[in-house]
């Protein structure tokens, strides 16, 4: 089963609020998912991504492919970077 973190969009007409997470890629956009990994509100000029760290750091290690909007957002938040770091420490342990 390939893993896939992405949006799924909640919230009414021309009011979009998205959550992360990670979902079987072959289900729809806003069906099944696996986890929920955090939220983004773009109406939002603070504030707007909440990013449960862990569990996101939990899925990339496993070998979940982030969506470029998800891969921006973990950028934004810093999540990316710390994932950057874990794996570059895993390269050196290996040799």
């Amino acid at each position: 089963m390939a893993v896939k973190l992405r949006l799924k969009r909640m919230g009414a007409k021309q009011k979009p609020f998205y959550r992360i997470v990670a979902a079987d890629s072959r289900s729809p956009r806003d069906g099944r998912f696996i986890e929920i990994i955090g939220t983004y509100n773009p109406l939002l000029k603070e504030n707007n991504i909440i990013v449960d760290e862990e569990k996101a750091l939990k899925w990339l290690n496993t070998g979940a492919e982030p969506t470029n909007t998800v891969k921006n957002i973990l950028s934004n938040s810093g999540v990316w970077a710390k994932f950057k770091e874990t794996k570059k420490i895993s390269k050196k342990s290996e040799k």
